[in-house]
């Protein structure tokens, strides 16, 4: 019999622990005498390399939240639709933001405050925390005339989103609070981020620990109090975002009356209160015993097109006290002083010619226009026989679809017109077979949103 030298090449398949590498032997030096053996060189590959770690272990609250924050996640989706359609006019009319220029008698007035700084005399560093003065005396002279606030009641801010962070940071882990059900995502987030909460529970899609005030068409959009569990803290959006609801002076007096029957104190925001055209209130100390237990947060945001600017106020009137007797305003000022630095200086100028006549007058018809977009939409919605809620004093209309996933639907919308709306369920359980439409948006954007839908739901 002869020598032979056998080489074997070994396939992925060959040996379980080579994985999909594909590796080929080289012949082998060696040879042995007898039968012919395939042989198998096993090649040691270098361990991978594992990234560096710190010791510092990841906040367990930032674990509990699902998924993305919402706004971003329709930001994602809206991305990935433009990809896969390049050519298509995609019309945004989901995240809330305004698309109509700030009027000019307010950029005007930011604009000559910049250039200011350019200026010894003009030049100014860090203000204050709270607020400039005139900014607070007018917003206390303009929305809370009458009604017991005062300028010092009023903390100017880069938004009411960041105060709504801020006032949890206030209350800290060891509250819990109640929401409608569905309202603006920062609320529920915010509480889990903060620790108030329990484990996210799959098969309800709610938060342990929280208290979901459902709100839906067959109780108008108001909870009933009366199967509500008292909590600390109840973070309340009048005009509502998504649904567009407002709640009547009956009902913020039973609101008001429910937190001070339970010691609890209400986080009402009022973010779309000027777009209020009936004698709904604007403002929750409007109502008798309101400043003992409630704080307001509102903003230029939606008003005067400040979504990028950033510029709002949140009210912590001095009658609110915590149980001990320590003024709320006390721990609110600490807070402030300790995580910010005050609201731009040039964003400030800007809202204090928003408060001004003719500010006021600029703002009242950008917000007109707004209304009339929203005419648009319900009026396109209605007429294909669908359910519609809101739109009345609210930039958003609130559209009902019966026994679907609001994710469905916002996926056929998107996919079928290139139109983007939100899903109701992205705001909580109670949102589900909903989707909320927009109004901000130029209008021949809206018209042509509105012509496509017609066209898929004929």
């Amino acid at each position: 019999m002869s020598i032979m030298q056998i080489s074997s090449p070994i396939s992925s398949s060959s040996s379980v622990f080579l994985g999909q590498r594909t590796i080929n032997s080289r012949r082998s030096k060696s040879s042995i005498t007898g039968r012919n053996f395939g042989i198998c060189k096993c090649i040691a590959t270098p361990p991978e390399k594992t990234a560096y770690t710190t010791k510092v272990s990841r906040n367990a609250n930032m674990a509990k939240l699902q998924a993305g924050y919402l706004f971003p996640e329709i930001a994602r989706r809206r991305s990935a639709h433009m990809l896969k359609y390049p050519d298509a006019q995609v019309i945004s009319l989901g995240i809330g933001d305004t698309t109509e220029p700030i009027p000019e008698v307010i950029t005007s007035a930011m604009a000559m405050r910049a250039n200011e700084l350019t200026t010894l005399e003009g030049y100014s560093g860090y203000g204050a925390e709270q607020g400039e003065k005139k900014l607070r005396a007018a917003i206390a002279s303009t929305y809370y005339r009458d009604l017991g606030i005062e300028e010092n009641d009023i903390f100017v801010s880069d938004g009411a989103k960041c105060d709504i962070s801020r006032l949890q940071l206030l209350f800290g882990s060891n509250v819990k609070m109640a929401v409608q059900d569905p309202s603006y995502p920062a609320y529920v987030d915010s509480s889990v981020i903060v620790g108030q909460t329990g484990l996210f529970q799959k098969d309800v899609e709610k938060f342990g620990n929280i208290e979901y005030m459902k709100c839906t068409p067959a109780n108008g959009f108001f909870p009933d109090l009366s199967t509500v569990s008292p909590t600390d803290i109840i973070f309340f959006c009048s005009p509502n975002n998504p649904t567009g609801s407002t709640a009547t002076k009956n009902q913020l007096t039973q609101l008001v009356q429910f937190a001070r029957d339970n010691g609890s104190i209400i986080v009402y925001d009022s973010a779309y209160a000027m777009y209020i055209s009936d004698d709904s209130p604007r403002s929750i100390f409007e109502i008798p015993g309101a400043k003992e237990v409630a704080i307001e947060t509102s903003s230029f945001s939606k008003y005067a097109g400040f979504t990028g600017v950033r510029l709002g106020w949140t009210v912590v009137p001095k009658e609110l006290l915590f149980a001990d007797g320590f003024p709320i305003a006390k721990d609110f000022n600490r807070i402030v002083c300790t995580c910010f630095n005050g609201a731009s200086n040039i964003a400030q100028a800007g809202g204090l010619a928003c408060l001004s006549s003719e500010g006021l007058k600029a703002m009242g018809d950008v917000i007109s226009f707004y209304k009339e977009n929203t005419a648009i939409i319900v009026d396109t919605f209605t007429s294909l026989g669908f359910n519609v809620y809101g739109g009345s004093n609210a930039p958003y209309v609130w559209v009902h679809f019966p026994g679907q996933s609001s994710w469905d639907v916002f996926a056929e919308i998107l996919e079928k017109t290139h139109v983007v709306t939100t899903p109701g369920s992205g705001f909580g359980p109670a949102g589900e077979g909903f989707i909320r439409v927009s109004a901000f948006g130029h209008r021949s954007n809206v018209l042509e949103a509105c012509k496509r839908l017609k066209q898929l739901y004929k």
